[in-house]
């Protein structure tokens, strides 16, 4: 999928049968491989009545890299490299867990998810964008929460579909695919601050 948009995002469609066995069993299998990612990504644990916040991974980095982009004009090119690599690492996981490959996540290797923007020239974005684009971005949150409900829907009939056919259906994998790409331009724009062109409200 190529557009003219800075921020990449396609899966590739499998194009041998995917397994039964690990479809089944998909959510005990990714266990695992979603925990190394929630300590990654700085997640919120409970721990009885008391709330541990794990400020570690993406996270940590955000703040940061807002003020930095203020009142520096910089972008730090280790910020940028943990953030893409953490971003495509999320996407492969996330593409697991939605059945759209059956191989387990690698934490390096590009596999069938492709991800990718440029280093952007800190000198050449807005430094005062990065206060407000996550305010900006609202209207995708909101569209992106419903998107999300009908992707969780597209998800359980795939599983379905690959339990007897051993195949993904295709109008199902290139929506879920679209809500992705949706959120990885959204994530991009508000989060990874990566560009100011606003995020388009297309799953193409």
């Amino acid at each position: 999928m190529v557009s003219s948009y800075p921020v990449q995002f396609d899966v590739d469609f499998p194009a041998r049968p995917l397994s039964r066995l690990t479809t089944a069993f998909r959510l005990l299998a990714a266990i695992p491989i979603v925990v190394l990612l929630t300590m990654l990504s700085g997640e919120t644990f409970q721990d009885g009545h008391n709330q541990r916040a794990l400020v570690i991974g993406g996270a940590a980095v955000f703040v940061p890299l807002v003020l930095m982009l203020v009142f520096r004009q910089k972008y730090p090119r280790w910020w940028f490299d943990w953030n893409l690599n953490l971003l495509r690492f999320s996407n492969r996981v996330t593409a697991y867990m939605a059945l759209l490959d059956d191989r387990y996540p690698s934490t390096d290797e590009e596999q069938s998810v492709h991800l990718d923007f440029a280093y952007p020239d800190a000198k050449q974005l807005n430094r005062w964008l990065p206060l407000v684009k996550w305010l900006l971005a609202i209207p995708h949150y909101v569209l992106l929460f419903f998107l999300w409900i009908g992707a969780a829907f597209a998800i359980i009939a795939a599983w379905f579909a690959i339990l007897f056919t051993g195949t993904y259906p295709k109008g199902l994998f290139r929506y879920v695919v679209g809500v992705l790409r949706w959120n990885n331009r959204v994530t991009a724009y508000a989060f990874t601050l990566v560009t100011d062109q606003y995020p388009p409200f297309s799953l193409s």
